[in-house]
């Protein structure tokens, strides 16, 4: 059997007298004598019935299965993990959430590079699933595409999981009855596919497809559709054309694609999760990306969509109007997208959006670029004494773009949580959660209960929230969080006292403890590191591992 410049990994494995024990392990698993002269595509299913996110992906595997192996190659599909951010949120379990980011980046990494696949095609639909499996490709860099799993479908009353959330907080402020609490519980999920709003599943899927690594209109089908099923099997060809044309993620994922999707996160207005992932799959693709380049961006680009958390529409209308292409044609003749950029298509950006039509007259999902939601980015990256290296808020403007308060300190998100519904919170609080960051944590918990629980109460102008931690897609309001140094490394935010005064100014980019400097010098040479929560086990080897939330939190930064 000959080797060639398709099965460049494969033949290594299958190839020559010497692979025979190789071959005979395989043919137990399905292949032909004619299927080791094909290229390898290993096909990474985040499948699993932990969450209705992903409940479905293990169908979408096959279907890309069928598109390799219509086109000449042979697939093979195998599994790595995904855990749920909406089960386990405001739960000690929710400190797997980023952790199972670099499970499955690592596990991509490992079957693929132990098994020598040609190609790769990687199937996600909760949170951490998109940028774990981003991640892996990179690193591995061979021909690769990314299939996003699709958006859930409405709940009944335009409900989502958010809308559940929000509820708990309007129950414990008497304004849910249990009756009410108990049908938003029964109706807001209705079957398989991520989280219904703008929240990270969506807007990870919508960045992917910005960055050039997913097909045109893959961020944006319902799970349970033919469109996505038509999706993955034509992922199915495309890798087969990527690995003819050996076109690899370093050749999509460059500086200008991860200018490309900030660019498109900005004007869905997306999840602040966006600035944590595409910053850790920069650092995998070896692009120099940073905090900054969200402002700079930011700057210029405006917020586009009145979508969910901070608007009315979910995922679904705004699949039906088109989706983001015909967003990103107009963001592309106006000079915001580079063109230029290749995609697993085998085209340039520009090539694919040249005959994508307008969105239909009438519609109010998307503004048109005269008349914003805002002018400007929603994600907003502040300095100051109490981040040094930056912290990430997402004003919508709808909270104002500036807050003065005083702290009220809690160690951790359960006792906000508590704080919040029991009343002992009040207006001008500014609530500060610490000790949640990555190494802090660890894990570096995302807090919708909390600020679900301020938005139900009908606080949302009047507490701030700022964290360590991370915010979910869902979360709406004055909250700021990835405030850096985190509190377990010494940073400004763990030496905060109960009453002292902090400023969060959005026009300004700034967020000011309002001490004086000296203070703050003795406070935090009198600080002690806390013990380390986890001295064995996979939080354990993360908390010593992880890198700052300014750096993408990644752990491969040596």
């Amino acid at each position: 059997m000959a080797n060639d410049n398709k099965r460049k990994f494969s033949s290594i494995i299958v190839d020559g007298v010497a692979q025979a024990p190789s071959r005979a392990m395989l043919h137990a698993v399905g292949f032909s004598d004619d299927d080791f002269k094909k290229p390898q595509v290993g096909i990474a299913s985040t499948w699993s019935m932990v969450t209705p996110c992903n409940m479905h992906i293990n169908k979408l595997a096959d279907d890309a299965a069928q598109g390799v192996n219509g086109s000449g190659g042979k697939s093979v599909v195998f599994n790595t993990i995904t855990v749920s951010d909406g089960i386990s949120m405001g739960t000690p379990g929710m400190r797997y959430s980023l952790v199972s980011r670099e499970v499955i980046a690592d596990s991509i990494e490992t079957v693929v590079g132990a098994q020598g696949f040609d190609g790769v095609i990687a199937i996600g639909g909760c949170d951490k699933n998109m940028p774990g499996c981003m991640i892996g490709l990179s690193r591995l860099d061979r021909p690769s595409i990314f299939v996003y799993g699709g958006t859930i479908k409405p709940g009944a009353k335009h409900r989502d999981i958010v809308s559940v959330f929000e509820a708990v907080g309007g129950y414990a402020a008497g304004k849910v009855s249990d009756a009410e609490l108990k049908e938003i519980e029964d109706t807001a999920i209705p079957g398989p596919g991520s989280c219904g709003g703008m929240y990270t599943a969506n807007t990870m899927a919508s960045a992917i497809e910005a960055l050039g690594m997913s097909l045109p209109n893959s961020s944006a089908q319902e799970a349970v559709s033919y469109d996505k099923e038509a999706d993955c099997r034509r992922a199915g060809e495309a890798v087969m054309n990527l690995i003819e044309k050996d076109i690899k993620p370093s050749d999509i994922m460059t500086r200008k694609s991860f200018e490309n999707a900030i660019t498109v996160v900005i004007a869905i207005g997306g999840s602040t999760n966006a600035v944590l992932h595409l910053l850790g799959m920069a650092h995998s693709a070896n692009v120099k990306l940073e905090l900054d380049d969200f402002t700079r961006i930011g700057a210029k680009v405006p917020v586009l969509a009145d979508v969910k958390p901070s608007g009315k529409y979910l995922m679904s209308e705004l699949i039906e109007i088109g989706g983001i292409q015909p967003l990103m044609k107009v963001l592309l003749d106006v000079g915001l997208l580079h063109g230029d950029c290749m995609t697993v298509t085998g085209k340039t950006m520009a090539e694919n959006l040249a005959g994508v039509n307008p969105y239909p007259e009438g519609q109010d999902i998307i503004h048109k670029l005269e008349n914003p939601i805002k002018k400007d980015s929603h994600l907003v990256v502040l300095y100051g004494n109490l981040a040094p290296t930056g912290a990430v808020a997402k004003i919508s403007g709808k909270e104002g773009l500036l807050f003065s308060g005083n702290a009220r300190v809690f160690e951790s998100e359960e006792a906000a949580l508590a704080a919040i519904l029991d009343g002992t919170v009040v207006k001008k609080d500014v609530i500060v959660i610490r000790h949640e960051g990555p190494v802090g944590g660890p894990g570096m918990r995302e807090m919708l209960s909390p600020t679900g629980a301020i938005m139900g109460k009908g606080m949302g102008k009047d507490v701030a929230l700022i964290t360590d931690g991370r915010f979910s897609g869902g979360s709406h309001g004055f909250v700021v969080g990835h405030v850096t140094p985190e509190a377990a490394v010494g940073g400004p935010i763990a030496i905060v006292k109960d009453g002292d005064p902090i400023t969060i100014d959005a026009e300004n980019k700034a967020i000011t403890l309002g001490i004086p400097q000296q203070e703050i010098e003795t406070r935090l040479a009198a600080w002690v590191a806390p013990p380390i929560k986890e001295n064995r086990g996979i939080l354990a080897k993360y908390a010593r591992l992880v890198g700052s939330a300014s750096e993408g939190a990644v752990t491969d930064k040596f």
